[in-house]
C-alpha cells in the first residue's frame, strides 16, 4: 500500500490474481465432483469447463501484466 493507505495496481492484480486462482480451483473440484456422480449432467459439465478455461485465460493475462516477457 502507497502512504495513503491505496493500493497501487501491481497489488490490485495480485490480489485478484488470487482470486481467479481460487475460483478456478473451486471449479476444478466442481468438476470433479460432477464427474464422479452417476447421472452427470453434460451440458452443465460442458459449462464449467468453459468457465474454467475463461478463468485460465484471465489469470494468464494478469500473469502477464505482473511479469512481462523481456526481450533480451
Amino acid at each position: 500500500m502507497n502512504a495513503s493507505g491505496q493500493m497501487d495496481e501491481t497489488e490490485v492484480l495480485r490480489v485478484e490474481l488470487e482470486v481467479l486462482r481460487r475460483e478456478h480451483r473451486d471449479l476444478d473440484d466442481a468438476i470433479s465432483a460432477l464427474q464422479d456422480t452417476q447421472r452427470a449432467d453434460q451440458l452443465r459439465l460442458g459449462r464449467l469447463k468453459k468457465q474454467k478455461l475463461l478463468l485460465k485465460d484471465k489469470i494468464r493475462q494478469i500473469e502477464d501484466r505482473l511479469l512481462p516477457d523481456i526481450i533480451a
